[in-house]
Order: structure tokens, then C-alpha cells, then sequence
């Protein structure tokens, strides 16, 4: 104890350093009208040109958009792949569509599937999965954020959770009049994704899965998910890593495919001429009342076609003009009424007495 009250007592007054004393110079304007009117000005002067530029760059990007929520049946052409498959993920059913494209798609041109009124920004959904599993770390206990999605007769499901659950299954497969249109499967998702947050683990996939239960709604086992290319497989599969990114807004697209402009036929892009697309119809919306779209699209320098970016440019460089003006307006009508003479400036050192 007499240790103790030898100790001598530590202040805790802060250092007497002008940072921790708050004596740094400080810039400290008086705004006023004749002040922030140039400021006004210069914002419109570099948002309006700014948004003028991104329109005219979305308006060069090219796009087909196509609705095939209610395609009739190649079997039964009196009833829509919708009233067939249901609810029921288990059932299939085949489409085929026709379309002409009547101008040329310049290269690099790229297939998206599109989904409406489908809220994957929802809590739970977006928490319904194990990122530890998908680093290829498998466990038999998943994780309790993929319930009730973690377990399908006593076998650990792998990938677990709702996101992966309900991975988009339509096949998708596009015809330049008698010729197949070249779709490549990689390259569609983030490379920081494909790189870092999603891998395999160790071994032959079929083992090392053997022991884990496919998620309940898909019709293939993950090591099956690209026959044609065995490293696009398992957690690495990209049509899943893209899926997985979940959309922040109901309606959204994602990358499905990019067509490979190696071929003679398509290296200069998409020709004009007439295009039929055939459906392996599995992905179930209309019970929601959703609708999925087949797009292909062209990108510029911004990316693809997008009219809100541009528009957002162009309203705040017009609100920022009209600002102008009014402080324009207020500065010529009470400058005279001003006097910055009164004006009182108190340093840092001004005693409070």
C-alpha cells in the first residue's frame, strides 16, 4: 500500500502541442453572397458540359431488350413456360424466340438476363450465407445465417444459404440464322471476386463435395455447373459469383454471357439479320410477379446505356446556375446595406473576460 501512495498522481492534462491545444491556424470565410456566386457559377459551368458529355456517350451504346416472362411452349404452343413450370423449380420447359437486330452491334457486345420486382436487397436474403464456405473452408456445421438453407437430410448444403439457393438456372442460347452465336462463360465476374472472396477447396471437386448436399432448388451438382470448362466449377463458377452479388435495387441485370468476337462471322460484332434464342425455361417469376428479360448491349466509356448519371450532371449544374442568379440578384440589391467593417474578428487568443 505504501508503494502505491509514493506513486506520483498522472495528469491528464493534453500536451501543450498547438494540435492537441487547438492553437493550428485555421481559415475560418465569411460567406457571403458576392463570395459563394462565383462558386455557384463554376459548379454549373462544369456539371452542365459534364452531363451533356455522359448523354451523348450513353446515347452511342447499343441495346436489345427483350421480355420472354411469357414464351410459349416448343411442346404445347397454347400454354406459356410460366404456366407450366409454376412455382415448381424442378420442372423445365423449351422456348425458342425470334428477333431481328436492325443495326450492326459494334464489338465488345455482351448478354445480360434482367429481373423485375426481385427484392435480393432484402435483409435476411442478403445475410443468408457463409463466406467462410465459399472461401472453400468446408464445415459440416454451415453457417446459422444460411437457415433454413444449411442442411437437406442431415447433409450439409454446400453452397448454403438463400443467395446461392436461388441462383438463376435459365439456359440461354442465341442462333445468327443457322449459325451458333459464341458465348464464353468467363470473364463475366469481378476479378476481385473471382480472385479473392471465392475458392475452391483443395482436391478433385466431386470428393471433396461428396459428403454435402446440393442447395435444394438447383438441378445440377456443383461440380457440374460447366461441363466444357472444369475450372469454372465449384465455388469459382462465375455465373454464381456473379449471382451472388447481390443488386441493390428490385429491378436489375446481370452479365450471363460475352459473345466471342474471335470467330470470322462475329469478329466485327453483331451483324444485322434475324436471331432466334432458345430458352431452357427453369427460373420461375411470374408467381411474384416478376418478369425476365433477355438483353444484349454494347458499352462506352462510362459503361453501359444509363440515362440517370447524365441527367443527375445536368439538374445539379441548372440548380447550381439558378443559385447563382439568386445570389446575383441578392448582392446587387443589398451590397449596398453590407458593411463588413463591423465585422469582428476574434482570434484564438482572444481572452473570454
Amino acid at each position: 500500500m505504501s508503494d502505491l501512495k509514493d506513486q506520483p498522481n498522472k495528469s491528464k492534462k493534453p500536451a501543450d502541442t498547438a494540435f492537441k491545444q487547438q492553437r493550428l491556424p485555421a481559415w475560418q470565410p465569411i460567406l457571403t453572397a458576392r463570395n459563394v456566386m462565383p462558386i455557384f457559377f463554376a459548379l454549373a459551368i462544369a456539371f452542365i458540359p459534364i452531363g451533356i458529355g455522359l448523354l451523348f456517350l450513353t446515347n452511342q451504346v447499343q441495346e436489345f431488350n427483350y421480355d420472354y416472362t411469357y414464351c410459349k411452349s416448343s411442346s404445347d404452343m397454347t400454354r406459356t413456360c410460366a404456366d407450366i413450370i409454376g412455382n415448381y423449380r424442378n420442372l423445365s420447359c423449351d422456348c425458342k424466340i425470334t428477333f431481328s437486330l436492325e443495326n450492326h452491334f459494334s464489338p465488345n457486345v455482351y448478354m445480360y438476363y434482367g429481373l423485375t420486382n426481385y427484392y435480393q436487397n432484402h435483409r435476411r436474403y442478403v445475410k443468408s450465407r457463409d463466406d467462410f464456405q465459399l472461401l472453400g473452408i468446408l464445415s459440416n456445421t454451415p453457417s446459422r445465417d444460411c437457415h433454413p438453407y444449411d442442411f437437406d437430410d442431415n447433409k450439409p448444403i454446400a453452397p448454403c444459404g438463400a443467395i446461392a439457393n436461388s441462383l438463376f438456372s435459365d439456359v440461354l442460347k442465341l442462333k445468327y440464322n443457322t449459325i451458333d452465336v459464341p458465348l464464353l462463360r468467363t470473364g463475366i465476374a469481378w476479378p476481385s471476386d473471382k480472385n479473392v472472396k471465392y475458392q475452391n477447396p483443395p482436391g478433385d471437386l466431386k470428393i471433396a463435395f461428396k459428403d454435402y448436399a446440393k442447395p435444394v432448388d438447383w438441378h445440377l451438382n456443383i461440380w457440374e455447373l460447366d461441363i466444357e470448362n472444369p475450372s469454372n466449377n465449384g465455388f469459382e463458377n462465375e455465373d454464381l459469383i456473379v449471382w451472388m452479388r447481390t443488386a441493390a435495387l428490385p429491378d436489375f441485370r446481370k452479365l450471363y454471357r460475352r459473345i466471342d468476337h474471335s470467330s470470322d462471322t462475329f469478329k466485327n460484332g453483331l451483324p444485322i439479320g434475324n436471331y432466334t434464342l432458345s430458352i431452357e425455361y427453369n427460373y420461375p417469376v411470374a408467381g411474384f410477379g416478376g418478369t425476365k428479360s433477355f438483353i444484349l448491349s454494347n458499352t462506352s466509356f462510362t459503361g453501359g446505356k444509363n440515362y440517370f448519371l447524365g441527367y443527375a450532371y445536368i439538374v445539379a449544374g441548372c440548380i447550381s446556375f439558378f443559385l447563382g442568379l439568386l445570389f446575383m440578384v441578392i448582392h446587387i440589391k443589398y451590397k449596398s446595406s453590407v458593411n463588413l467593417g463591423n465585422v469582428v474578428i476574434v482570434p484564438p487568443s482572444t481572452s473570454y473576460n
